[in-house]
């Protein structure tokens, strides 16, 4: 949770310095948002995908799997990059015109950003894989280190790149891409580093020889995250086109409710990525209660740290937008967005710990389709209804009814589907041998 609110905090900082340059850049941000949630989307494929597997082996102690899985991961990254930047080259232009309304003064503030943070993305993909070693072997505490690496170095070089301070020129939306970058590439290589130096459970082997089967398990549970994440791209977008018929100012508002949600959310995000090798490991070591209690207490203490959050959007929505240099009619739409938003934030905890916990049971298809569900299909239904009365709060609604209305069909599918597979557990459980049970329970005492 501690990274993630870092890793927050700087994507925050950006969207409040660039929105001292315009509403105009702020609303640019707004419009590359969706291609930032594609990119990232790719390499939370793949992290999602290789903590689930490598949890596992190292759940039934398989070292060569874990170093196989390993070396597949860091070809996967590799890939990633190269599709961004082939994106980059094709489609960026056309993709700006269109969503902008072919308004030069939102281009000129937003091609440059998302240029440089598409052609230098190879940093992020890297720091993703390296990332997620250390939290599949349970060292989750290095990647503080990988983390702060990153977002220390963007802080620091957002302001003098944006503003031209030191005697570098003001760059503007291009200082604050430039500044991101750099930070992931420094994330990138105190990753690489920290798992060199302490984490030898997972062993780092550039080949271009991977094991085809490692592939195939790190894309099968990663590739339905990717699509969830990429379609919440594609509802991005098409939320942007609705707003941005209604008013710019809209548009600038939905950002900035998308950066907020990126820093309060960080309590159920945290324990949702803690949750993942968890429940892998205990599956792989057959523990079936302890998957049970661990979805338990992640969806307790996810609700108690976002409470804090929660009532400073309720009660002082206004001092949170004025970091944004917010407007006059920035102020007016975004108050009773914020109030609303905070809202489905808090319904999206149940489900987020229940798709959390399928993707640690390798179950990537019901973790997409609880995700696609709540995400993306309702909203878009909902907002498509509400997009004709030109009615701003009710598409604010729109996010939560669509959380509302998946809580109850979430329960009954992790009820179905996760008890499938830990009743063949708990079988097996029982019929364990009395004291292979005792040592498999105690395997670190040394017994007579």
């Amino acid at each position: 949770m501690i990274s993630l609110l870092i890793n927050s905090l700087y994507n925050f900082v950006d969207s409040v310095f660039v929105s001292r340059i315009s509403e105009d850049a702020l609303t640019a941000l707004s419009l590359a948002a969706p291609v930032q949630i594609l990119m990232s989307a790719m390499g939370l494929g793949i992290a999602v995908g290789l903590n689930a597997v490598i949890s596992r082996a190292l759940g039934e102690q398989d070292g060569e799997k874990v170093r196989r899985t390993a070396s597949a991961s860091l070809v996967l990254a590799f890939l990633a990059w190269l599709l961004v930047a082939a994106l980059e080259i094709l489609a960026l232009g056309v993709y700006f015109r269109w969503q902008s309304g072919g308004n030069e003064g939102i281009m000129a503030y937003g091609i440059p950003y998302l240029r440089i943070c598409m052609l230098g993305s190879l940093g992020m993909m890297g720091q993703w894989v390296f990332d997620r070693f250390v939290m599949a072997s349970g060292k989750s505490s290095l990647f503080l280190f990988t983390l702060s690496a990153a977002s220390v170095t963007n802080l620091i070089l957002d302001p003098i790149l944006i503003f031209g301070y030191f005697g570098f020129p003001a760059m503007g939306t291009a200082g604050a891409a430039l500044a991101t970058v750099i930070g992931q590439w420094a994330g990138c290589f105190a990753g690489y580093f920290i798992n060199r130096r302490w984490n030898r459970e997972i062993p780092i082997h550039f080949t271009l020889k991977v094991d085809k089967e490692c592939i195939t398990a790190i894309l099968k549970v990663g590739i339905p995250s990717t699509l969830v994440q990429a379609i919440s791209s594609v509802l991005a977008i098409y939320v942007n086109s609705v707003l941005m018929v209604i008013t710019p100012t809209a548009v600038a508002v939905y950002g900035a409710c998308v950066k907020i949600q990126g820093l309060v959310t960080v309590g159920v995000n945290g324990m949702g990525s803690g949750l993942i090798p968890i429940v892998a490991y205990n599956y792989g070591a057959k523990k079936p209660k302890r998957i049970y209690q661990s979805c338990r207490f992640a969806m307790l203490y996810s609700v108690a740290f976002y409470g804090v959050f929660f009532l400073v959007m309720e009660l002082v929505p206004e001092q949170v937008l004025l970091l944004f240099d917010a407007s006059e009619e920035m102020l007016a739409i975004g108050v009773t967005a914020l109030r609303i938003m905070a809202v489905s934030y808090l319904l999206s905890n149940v489900c987020l710990t229940y798709s959390a916990a399928f993707q640690g049971l390798g179950m990537g298809v019901q973790s997409m389709m609880l995700t696609l569900s709540r995400q993306v299909i309702l909203p878009m239904i909902f907002i498509a209804a509400f997009s004709g009365t030109g009615n701003l709060s009710l598409i604010w609604t729109a996010f939560v009814l669509a959380e509302a209305v998946m809580i109850l069909p979430g329960m009954i599918l992790w009820k179905k589907q996760s008890g499938k597979v830990l009743k063949s557990l708990e079988q097996v459980e029982r019929t364990l041998p009395k004291r292979e049970r005792y040592r498999k329970n105690n395997k670190n005492l040394v017994l007579d």
